[in-house]
């Protein structure tokens, strides 16, 4: 699979860069069997936590983050 790199806007506000998209999609691989889109799903959920630990702000909220790709993979 090839992986999907979306050009992000970053904005500066008070010192931080948020991010605020557009975000990967992951709707075009929710045929893959269920083993690999919960594999899929915990990577970007590490992806995310990685750039919330570098300081970055992100624009979507965790819950409608979580809500959104879980309902793209089908989870």
């Amino acid at each position: 699979m090839t992986p999907h790199s979306h050009h992000q806007t970053l904005q500066q506000r008070a010192g931080a860069t948020t991010i605020a998209g557009p975000w990967t999609s992951y709707s075009q691989i929710k045929g893959l069997p269920e083993r690999e889109r919960w594999t899929l799903y915990e990577l970007a959920k590490a992806g995310r936590l990685a750039m919330e630990d570098k300081v970055f702000q992100v624009a979507e909220r965790y819950d409608a983050f979580v809500r959104r790709v879980t309902e793209e993979l089908d989870l």
